[in-house]
């Protein structure tokens, strides 16, 4: 079972009513916007048909965006209440505006939002560290960028990974290649692939156990294995996956988000069965609940957030390639996956491995 364009539409029309008159759309009514989610809420939009409200969401993402290509990480009807740059909130803005293309092929779009997704793209590959994740924030003091919180969270840098993907794509759309993201790219990739063990360790939260098959940079028999590996620490059958391994709530928007992993990797069935058994969290409004205490069988937190919703629509509409925009976390048509070049890990590069293999005579 899946949601129909009814339900589709009516799950859109309450992130509508949660939207600010300023373009923002918030978690919930008079809480913050962060531009990730609002993004994402964005793309939810473009799926459902709400263009209009679509097109707020993306012009109050070019006013807000600072000259450094950030965005403050909590704004809070209008007036900032985190000043700091998150460099994964930031990279969004590229898989949404990629997204928009494959759904509305808008040329005239993506030129006018390529400025601040170029912005955006510099602003995250500058604090890449040596070992090839991104440091996930800048702090900001009078006005001005600070220092820089140098440790990588794994899930961020694998939205980062695919939002340089995304960029890439888009730059190439545009005719304005950008090497360094693609150099930045292979590193990333790199990182996520093979030192995981160098980003800070958030384990307990399932966000870092998906999110390397979610963004793309684990694919074929290692995602499966990746999956494999924690799938009965987070999963409660029949409900929903946890949040957190250590706590007995499941969180609608994780789940959906484990739905277009696996969806991506091929594994529809239990994407569609994950699917399902969330839906206890829909309201009759068509909204959702953010998540659910199961020994206690209670909504918990008392909120329906627009980022849970948003979530819902993306993995309805993977399921059912009911748009264009289906292919967002297959990655189809990205750019290829980087190629690991000008590695800074002390990992061999593969111009490297190609020299050795040219220069002995044998495969390296």
């Amino acid at each position: 079972m899946t949601l129909s364009r009814a339900q589709v539409e009516q799950t859109a029309a309450t992130i509508v009513a949660m939207q600010e008159p300023s373009g923002a759309i918030p978690w919930t009514p008079g809480e913050h916007t962060d531009v990730w989610n609002h993004l994402e809420s964005a793309m939810a939009l473009v799926v459902a048909g709400e263009h209009g409200a679509a097109d707020r969401a993306f012009a109050w993402a070019r006013a807000t965006q600072r000259a450094d290509g950030s965005w403050p990480m909590k704004i809070v009807v209008g007036e900032v209440e985190d000043h700091s740059g998150e460099s994964n909130m930031s990279a969004y803005v590229a898989v949404a505006v990629w997204h928009h293309w494959l759904v509305v092929r808008d040329e005239a779009f993506v030129r006018r939002m390529w400025p601040t997704v170029r912005r955006a793209l510099d602003f995250v590959v500058s604090l890449q560290l040596p070992f090839g994740g991104v440091a996930w924030s800048q702090e900001w003091r009078d006005g001005s960028p600070g220092a820089v919180n140098e440790e990588a969270l794994l899930a961020g840098s694998s939205s980062i990974h695919h939002s340089l993907r995304a960029g890439a794509a888009i730059a190439d759309l545009v005719g304005e290649p950008q090497v360094e993201w693609e150099l930045a790219g292979g590193r990333l990739g790199h990182a996520l692939r093979e030192h995981r063990d160098l980003f800070l360790d958030k384990s307990t939260f399932s966000m870092d156990w998906y999110y390397p098959v979610l963004g793309g940079a684990v694919r074929g028999r290692a995602a499966h294995d990746l999956i494999a590996e924690r799938w009965d620490t987070f999963v409660e059958p029949g409900v929903g996956i946890r949040c957190v391994s250590t706590n007995p709530w499941v969180t609608g928007a994780e789940t959906a988000e484990l739905v277009l992993a696996l969806e991506a990797i091929g594994d529809r069935e239990r994407a569609a069965r994950l699917l399902e058994d969330m839906q206890h969290l829909r309201t009759a409004e068509g909204s959702y609940w953010t998540g659910y205490v199961v020994p206690d069988d209670v909504n918990w937190p008392g909120e329906q957030t627009t980022y849970t919703a948003a979530a819902v629509i993306l993995a309805v509409d993977a399921l059912t390639d009911g748009t264009p925009g289906a292919d967002i976390m297959r990655g189809t048509t990205l750019v290829p996956d980087f190629a690991e070049i000008a590695l800074e890990c002390g990992c061999p590069s593969a111009d490297s491995v190609e020299r050795i293999a040219g220069v002995s005579g044998r495969p390296a």
